[in-house]
């Protein structure tokens, strides 16, 4: 027979365990106050044993034995249920007064029972407990008062104690048992869920859970993870797609320019056609580059090891650089550079990043466009921005631009992969800043706004 899976499971033992530790608990409080108030009401019996002993030792010391026999025997015809009961003996263990068995007849305290019928009772067995003591002519005076209310105390305590413990102990189990159901249900739904993304259903998504914020959290967490693991396998998906459409043509090229150099075919001289064929493996390597450089920024994570990166003196180095750059192609250099910028940064991250920008804008405009580079603050944050007034492009594009391979000429005639805004934005996610392209009518201005570094 199989054993419920509820009564192996880990909610069961944490229900057992806490039945237990409550059960144990109410025990121990319940033995404390069991101890405490048996002893308070010993005490008190005992107090008013010693204090009836005590006035008629001091009546025996004034008036003598007769006088003291006489006092007990008076006493003892007039006992009452909540009254002493008392037995003087004299050195020989003869009685000389007093209602109590000669079993009594004993020094220092002791317990023992009488029947009721020795005091007139019913018969019926009945704790006492006595104190005596040796008068100074050698008699022994025993005073006794009966106990049984104490001794009935402590077996209501101890009966207490037990049901207590039994009933505490049945509201944890059955507190923790359902509990445990619950949670199990709960967890039957999250396993739900993680067998169908393991069955490759990368949009399910796990419930919440339920049982407190901490889970709830936990679930939240693992659903970002798994919203971030998809978003990687649809762009792993799409990377491999463009991969596949941008190497086939370079690839293609290089096979036929290897194959006309094979069969000697090809009029261009032997170091021409080399030169080529190295160019396009140059291009096939550098988009495997642009795809590394990519990855390796979205491994990195936000704000890794980043310093404080003088934004100011970057651009104005990169302006002396490409200034010849620009205008061998015939374009024009406008800078605006405002002085002693700086930002949380990586600065060859960075560097390759306004890179890329006035290359896009270099190899993607016609001669004579003018091309602005410009750092500036603005309120709480720092613009760099790289424009041109070129042919632009279309609001409907520019999103699209950011995507890895994705290129505006569809014909592949222009140069590069489709790779350059792709690596800006990863750039830009991980320096915490915003990448914006807008229209700069005409042309394009790309804006990276920055975090601004507190005083």
């Amino acid at each position: 027979m199989r054993t419920p899976r509820l009564l192996v499971s880990g909610a069961f033992r944490f229900a057992i365990a806490l039945a237990l530790v409550f059960a144990l608990g109410a025990v121990a409080l319940l033995v404390i106050v069991e101890h405490s108030v048996s002893a308070y009401a010993v005490e008190a019996a005992g107090d008013g044993i010693l204090a009836e002993h005590d006035v008629l030792v001091n009546e025996f010391d004034a008036s003598g034995r007769a006088e003291l026999v006489a006092t007990v025997n008076r006493h003892a015809r007039a006992v009452r249920e909540d009254q002493f009961h008392y037995l003087l003996v004299d050195s020989a263990g003869a009685r000389l007064a007093g209602s109590l068995p000669a079993a009594a007849a004993r020094t220092g305290w002791h317990e023992f029972d009488v029947w009721d019928s020795d005091q007139g009772g019913s018969g019926r067995p009945a704790p006492v407990m006595a104190f005596g003591s040796r008068l100074s002519d050698g008699a022994l005076l025993v005073v006794a008062n009966d106990v049984s209310d104490l001794r009935d105390l402590r077996s209501g305590l101890r009966i207490s104690t037990i049901s207590f413990g039994i009933l505490i102990s049945l509201l944890a189990l059955a507190g923790g048992l359902l509990v445990g159901t619950l949670f199990l249900r709960r967890l039957d739904q999250v396993n739900g869920a993680i067998a169908r993304i393991n069955d490759g259903r990368l949009n399910e998504r796990l419930p919440r859970i339920g049982m407190g914020p901490e889970f709830d959290q936990l679930s939240t967490n693992l659903n970002r993870m798994l919203d971030r693991i998809e978003a990687l396998m649809d762009g792993l998906r799409q990377v491999s797609t463009d991969i596949a459409h941008d190497l086939r043509t370079p690839l293609t090229r290089l096979r036929q320019r290897l194959e006309r150099m094979q069969l000697g075919t090809d009029p261009a001289p032997i170091p021409e056609q080399v030169d080529g064929a190295i160019a396009q493996i140059d291009e096939i390597l550098g988009i495997f580059g642009a795809l590394l450089r990519i990855g390796a920024m979205e491994a990195r994570g936000v704000q890794a090891s980043l310093a404080t990166a003088d934004l100011s003196e970057m651009l104005e180095r990169l302006g002396q650089i490409y200034a010849p750059v620009i205008e061998d192609a015939e374009h024009v250099l406008h800078e605006a550079i405002a002085p002693g910028i700086a930002v949380r940064g990586d600065v060859e991250l960075l560097t390759q990043a306004v890179t890329n920008l006035i290359e896009n804008a270099l190899h993607h405009t016609p001669p004579g466009t003018r091309i602005d580079l410009a750092l500036a603050r603005d309120g709480d944050q720092v613009r760099l921005s790289v424009a041109d007034d070129g042919p632009g492009i279309a609001a409907a594009e520019r999103t699209r631009v950011l995507g890895r391979f994705y290129r505006i000429d569809t014909s592949r005639s222009t140069p590069g992969a489709g790779l350059g805004l792709a690596l800006v934005d990863s750039i830009a996610r991980l320096h915490g800043a915003t990448l914006t392209l807008a229209d700069n009518a005409p042309g394009l201005r790309v804006e990276l706004r920055f975090p601004r570094l507190a005083a």
